[in-house]
């Protein structure tokens, strides 16, 4: 399958009183059309800001974009002037934003929301832009379309906003859609309902998809590959299948443990991984994970591990295997 999205040593800085902030530090990673990478990680490792850049969506000041590119399609999004950047943005690449409550305008019915975009992008007149919100909240699961398009942001449940975020990411038909913890808030069942309705349409529209969360079970259940972000940076990166039953970096091992475990028949403690994310004002020298890992070597703190290709397809920051 043809690459859709190329990463390449994507820097983004944020300056600030206390010093520079470095959110997103030499990222890699590629994905294909038709694919859903997964982009995991603790809280503030880096994961919105990464799909902000890719957006061109970092407030600057006090972010920028310090280096790097982004090329969708062969071209290199960040070469692209904000005019040009905003007809791709809602386009050809839509983002559904972690809160949609926040996300969606509080004076605006949902349906004029929707038909905005559509307007905007695909010419079509208003009644007809209507017409295709009302098609598109319908494709999502909405219940009575024709009435909840008068509803306000506020007259709904999490789950019926986060489908409306959904069905306006994807009322243009985007080539790639950016989901921001999509069921974060949510309660369970909705999550499930959430998640499978993401599988179920980039099935039918064709959309490749990059889900971003802290859950390793939602990617279990949406992605087909991932990357593992820790303090800015990718530290492993493959097929879900082989980050699942074959863990490199300590990291992502610590992940996998964590999981509470069912069954067995013996009561078992929650394990943990020992220390906490280091600041991104005062990074170590080294590996950023060399005080919480337990596999350090003098190497760790010498120099910085590269992302390199362990097996094909699967790829580690980590001097273990080098």
């Amino acid at each position: 399958m043809s690459t859709l999205l190329e990463v390449k040593n994507l820097c983004t800085y944020f300056e600030t009183a206390r010093g520079t902030v470095r959110a997103v530090d030499g990222v890699d990673f590629t994905l294909n059309e038709g694919d859903t990478l997964g982009v995991v990680g603790e809280s503030g490792c880096g994961k919105t800001v990464l799909a902000l850049s890719i957006m061109r969506l970092v407030p600057v000041p006090p972010g920028r974009i310090v280096s790097g590119s982004v090329l969708f399609e062969g071209t290199d999004l960040i070469q692209l002037s904000d005019g040009e950047m905003r007809k791709v943005r809602g386009k050809r690449i839509s983002m559904i934003f972690q809160e949609p409550m926040t996300s969606l305008n509080p004076v605006f019915r949902v349906g004029e929301q929707i038909a905005e975009a559509v307007e905007l992008h695909l010419g079509l007149s208003r009644k007809d832009a209507l017409d295709h919100a009302v098609g598109m909240l319908r494709l999502v699961g909405m219940p009575s379309p024709e009435e909840r398009i008068l509803d306000y942001p506020h007259q709904m449940s999490g789950g019926m906003r986060q489908r409306v975020m959904i069905a306006m990411a994807l009322s243009c038909n985007p080539r790639l859609m950016l989901a921001d913890e999509p069921t974060t808030a949510l309660d369970v069942t909705i999550q499930a309902q959430i998640l499978d309705l993401i599988n179920r349409l980039k099935e039918e529209v064709g959309t490749s998809v990059i889900l971003i969360t802290h859950d390793l079970g939602v990617i279990a259940e949406a992605a087909q590959f991932a990357a593992v972000m820790y303090a800015g940076k990718v530290v492993e990166h493959g097929a879900v299948s082989e980050l699942f039953s074959v863990p490199l970096h300590p990291y992502t091992v610590g992940l996998m443990n964590s999981i509470p475990k069912i069954g067995g028949g013996k009561e078992e403690h929650l394990r943990t991984i020992a220390g906490v994310v280091p600041s991104l004002y005062e990074l170590p020298s080294g590996c950023s994970f060399r005080d919480r890992c337990p596999d350090v070597m003098t190497v760790c703190a010498e120099e910085k591990p590269e992302l390199l290709e362990h097996k094909p397809g699967h790829w580690v920051r980590c001097f273990k295997y080098i």
